[in-house]
């Protein structure tokens, strides 16, 4: 057990909380800021069924894409799924399930469920498919679409830097949809590329507040190859 000021576990540790049929938030845009390690930790223990929920599915052997790939996710909640075909394919087989969701709105539900709304109000998608089975209200004379906050068991960030309590700092375009994940899990899990103690980071340069982390793993650095180093 670690304590309240203390929260670094081993990886082995932390694959305690993955487990078949879980919802899972994963941070990153395209594989960038997706924690690798985690992600090898999820293949490794061979979890299945889980509902993923992240801005797309990466790239087939990047990131939270190799999940889709190894055909361990059973549904989608993104704003794309493009760059990784094996999700289009799967999709169109009827072995995945996706829910599209504009960029913009997928944050802010993800960041409602953070901080304990009931849900955000959107005037996107009014009068196409988007619609869909989502509550309807007039506010002032305009019509809204209610669209539900998003939280997971289990939230998997990838930061530059973390302190013990879990103090964050993301590196440049990896902070993406990391933030907003680390404060909708259950528990979140942050796999760091460097630990430092409490204390070394400047309050200035913490973007994500330790209250939101439960756990820290140590990172073995990117296990991928990304397009333009290819």
């Amino acid at each position: 057990m670690t304590s309240g000021f203390d929260k670094v576990i081993s990886m082995e540790e932390a694959a305690a909380y993955f487990h078949d049929g879980m919802t899972l938030l994963a941070g990153g845009f395209g594989g960038i800021g997706n924690p690798p390690g985690l992600v090898q930790a999820i293949l490794a223990k061979g979890v299945r069924d889980i509902t993923l929920i992240s801005n797309d599915t990466a790239f087939p052997t990047i990131g939270i894409g190799k999940l889709v790939t190894e055909k361990r996710v059973k549904k989608v909640i993104a704003s794309h799924i493009g760059s990784n075909p094996n999700a289009g394919a799967q999709m169109t087989a009827g072995e995945l399930e996706v829910e599209f969701c504009p960029q913009g709105i997928l944050a802010e539900r993800v960041r409602a469920g953070g901080v304990g709304l009931g849900g955000i109000l959107s005037d996107v998608g009014i009068g196409t498919i988007a619609e869909k089975g989502k509550q309807k209200l007039v506010i002032a004379g305009k019509e809204y679409l209610l669209e539900t906050p998003l939280t997971a068991e289990v939230a998997i960030v990838h930061a530059k830097k973390a302190d013990r309590f879990g103090n964050l700092v993301y590196d440049t375009s990896a902070r993406n949809f990391n933030p907003l994940v680390a404060m909708a899990g259950d528990i979140t899990i942050v796999e760091a590329d460097e630990i430092v103690e409490v204390g070394e980071l400047a309050p200035e340069e913490i973007v994500t507040p330790g209250v939101f982390v439960n756990f820290i793993v140590q990172s073995k650095g990117v296990d991928w190859k990304w397009a333009w180093e290819k």
